[in-house]
């Protein structure tokens, strides 16, 4: 007679034998939400369900979570956006990550469960998603689901993130036209009787961005050593004025370059006249640009102001952001090494430097090229 095989102790797990030949396992294992339950694992033959059986059990000590039931993305997504991307993440990116869950993701792939996502279900969703808006929006939305599939394989609900796998969609690079030297040079005149002239200074000598320059505080700023700290940015979310770090929370000392120095000293003084006007009703703060009651001004008036004076100026009506880009182009054509440039604008990366600027790269080349056609030209004389 067979020896009847021994039964497993408690918390080993169980293995019984279905009506369709296959073997059963189950074991009781840790949820994400710190519960127990049951898991279920199957196999063609005994000896295959008890190494099923195993594997779990191993997990079970390590304290490895094994959810039972993969959750939907309709159910994940928000989870991550409140616990991993709201306490970690600024407001900004927040804001940004929730709207495209919200309204793409969300509706169009909400239903699939996490483990059962595959990489034809996020292929066909970039697609419908670009018919349905732009390859911008789309390639977005990628990188978002990407970021939350690769939490969720952090926290071991599933074993790969899927949307590795899947190239986004292509946008095209929006051509840049910033502004030659005269036409800045035309700018700086037309606006040096602006009240926030010292403002236009700093975006076009220094490279700043908008929620940079209305951040600045005069303890950020040394006109003595010629330093300029950028500590924080000013932005607007939800209806409040607040400052945050600076964009991807690079923090940096710039030397101030001379023809900044009088702008800010006279907008100084203006601002200590405005101070004495506004009496009881001035809001002491340490902001460099405020309103007439001494209140940060609002990123957007920025622009608001920079634009009539552009058309004042006759010059060709560009973005405040494309001063930015003007800064790169003069830097780069006066020699300035690309990682001079990016530390200088604040970009997280190198690469973010050398393809924004491309244009300016390639007139450096043509010039470095024409010094070889100097250089391997025939001398007189020689065959």
């Amino acid at each position: 007679m067979a020896q009847q095989r021994k039964r497993n102790p408690n918390g080993a797990g169980t293995i019984t034998k279905r009506k369709d030949g296959r073997f059963q396992c189950a074991v009781y294992v840790l949820q994400p939400d710190g519960t127990r339950a049951r898991k279920f694992a199957y196999g063609k033959t005994w000896a295959e369900c008890d190494a099923k059986r195993r594997e779990l059990l191993d997990k079970v000590d390590q304290g490895v979570p094994v959810p039972t039931r993969s959750a939907r993305l309709a159910e994940w997504l928000p989870y991550w956006l409140d616990n991993v991307i709201k306490p970690r993440r600024k407001l900004s990116t927040y804001d940004k990550y929730e709207a495209h869950v919200r309204l793409y993701l969300v509706p169009l792939l909400g239903a699939k469960r996490l483990e059962s996502l595959g990489v034809a279900d996020i292929r066909r969703f970039l697609v419908c998603l670009e018919e349905k808006t732009t390859a911008a929006t789309a390639k977005e939305a990628h990188r978002v689901l990407r970021s939350a599939l690769s939490s969720a394989c952090r926290e071991e609900l599933i074993t790969r993130n899927v949307a590795k796998l899947v190239e986004p969609p292509r946008t095209d690079n929006r051509e840049l036209k910033p502004w030659s030297l005269d036409e800045t040079l035309d700018f700086l005149a037309a606006s040096r009787k602006d009240p926030l002239y010292a403002a236009f200074v700093l975006a076009i000598a220094m490279g700043l961005r908008r929620g940079e320059i209305v951040g600045l505080r005069w303890s950020d700023v040394d006109l003595d050593g010629r330093v300029l700290y950028v500590r924080q940015q000013t932005q607007r979310r939800r209806g409040v004025l607040y400052d945050d770090d600076p964009k991807s929370r690079r923090r940096r000392a710039v030397p101030l370059p001379a023809l900044c120095i009088a702008p800010l000293r006279w907008h100084r003084m203006r601002q200590v006249a405005a101070r004495a006007r506004a009496g009881e009703t001035w809001r002491e703060s340490d902001y460099v640009f405020t309103t007439r009651t001494g209140r940060p001004v609002e990123p957007r008036n920025l622009y608001r102001s920079f634009t009539p004076v552009t058309r004042s100026a006759g010059l060709r009506v560009i973005r405040l952001h494309d001063a930015r880009h003007g800064t790169a182009t003069l830097l780069t054509a006066a020699g300035v090494a690309p990682r001079v440039v990016m530390e200088i604008l604040g970009h997280s990366q190198i690469s973010i430097t050398m393809d924004v600027y491309t244009h300016v790269v390639q007139d450096t080349q043509r010039e470095a090229m024409s010094h070889m056609d100097r250089l391997l030209r025939r001398r007189p004389g020689r065959q």
